[in-house]
């Protein structure tokens, strides 16, 4: 499984609908990630230049760009951004594949 996080900014229109009618967003995220397989970790408001954010493990990583697709489809959010993350153990691996990548790498004018 993949893993992401996703912070996202609502909408005016968005939080006035929120207000008219409040209530726990928890089921329908759960629901729309695990239409495309996964599972939500985990799922928080916050205060700043972001509304709130999510962790979700899904599949494969298209699965994480058709909810992205899908939910900025809708029009109810003003920011979304999808991140993938990488577990610490997996991070070794990550900076030996860059290492080389840094080897072969021609910088412009080079």
């Amino acid at each position: 499984m993949a893993k992401f996080a996703v912070f996202f900014s609502y909408t005016p229109q968005t939080w006035d609908q929120m207000l008219t009618k409040p209530g726990d967003r928890s089921a329908a995220v759960r629901d729309l990630v695990s239409s495309a397989g996964g599972t939500l970790e985990s799922l928080y408001f916050m205060l700043g230049d972001r509304d709130g954010f999510l962790v979700i493990d899904v599949p494969e990583p298209d699965g994480a760009a058709a909810l992205a697709i899908a939910t900025n489809s809708t029009g109810a959010f003003s920011t979304m951004e999808t991140r993938a993350l990488i577990e610490p153990g997996d991070l070794p691996s990550v900076l030996e594949k860059a290492a080389r990548a840094r080897e072969t790498y021609r910088a412009p004018g080079e």
